[in-house]
């Protein structure tokens, strides 16, 4: 409806366009909206810390994430796990509604493996490439994803990037969104105009991350559940 928008689940195009406009290395820490996640580690609205670094790569970027996360949790170790390894450790059969898609269930089986990783410290990379969302491919295997998440304590803190500025790829993963969107009968939202332009304009060589800054807070106080970190969750905004 003219006049009206969404609220921002991200900062992220808003932010590579400012990138490809010529800003220097940014970021930016604030509130953004997902709908329909409320539990002890959801909230609708939550704070987001994402940056993005000029001239990094996705590697490079983990280990500035990881000094962040000591300097707020005090130093520990970090493992390096491949996604493919994550979900060889879900339960084996694992329950699952009937007619679920196959990605649906890789979901459910990553989402599984991450909670029997149980404590520590963990970085997982080698996402697939249909995972890749707005990563470039691999140079030296063009079947994985340079995107990498932080796990800490069974808790999922930080996603990034070495990020993909090739508007036409973009474009075509976009329209392949949407046309999983139709067969879901779900609502199909119009491209971005603006973003792609500002990647065909050139976006330069660079790294993001969104990390969950109420998630941290919450493992920097122990906490269990979400809402002890926030002034205002959902149960009593």
């Amino acid at each position: 409806m003219d006049g009206f928008g969404y609220l921002q689940p991200s900062p992220e195009y808003q932010l590579k366009r400012l990138l490809a406009a010529g800003a220097p290395s940014l970021y930016q820490l604030g509130p953004v909206f997902r709908a329909g996640e409320t539990g002890r580690q959801h909230n609708p609205e939550f704070v987001m810390l994402e940056w993005y670094r000029l001239g990094y790569s996705d590697v490079e970027l983990m280990k500035e994430v990881a000094d962040l996360v000591d300097r707020t949790l005090g130093p520990s170790e970090y493992r390096t796990l491949a996604y493919a390894d994550v979900v060889s450790l879900a339960a084996d059969p694992l329950a699952a509604p009937v007619n679920i898609r196959p990605r649906e269930l890789l979901d459910l089986r990553y989402a599984a493996g991450i909670e029997a990783l149980g404590p520590g410290r963990y970085f997982i990379t080698d996402y697939p490439s249909d995972q890749a969302a707005l990563a470039r491919l691999r140079a030296e295997d063009a079947s994985l994803a340079a995107r990498f998440e932080l796990v800490v304590d069974g808790v999922e803190l930080a996603n990034g990037y070495h990020e993909l500025g090739d508007a036409d790829e973009l474009r075509r993963r976009f329209q392949r969104d949407l046309d999983v969107r139709r067969s879901a009968g779900q609502h199909q939202p119009a491209i971005d105009a603006r973003f792609l332009a500002a990647m065909e304009a050139g976006l330069p060589d660079c790294a993001g991350v969104a990390l969950g800054f109420d998630r941290l807070l919450m493992l920097q106080l122990g906490a269990k559940d979400l809402a002890e970190a926030m002034a205002f969750p959902a149960g009593r905004a």
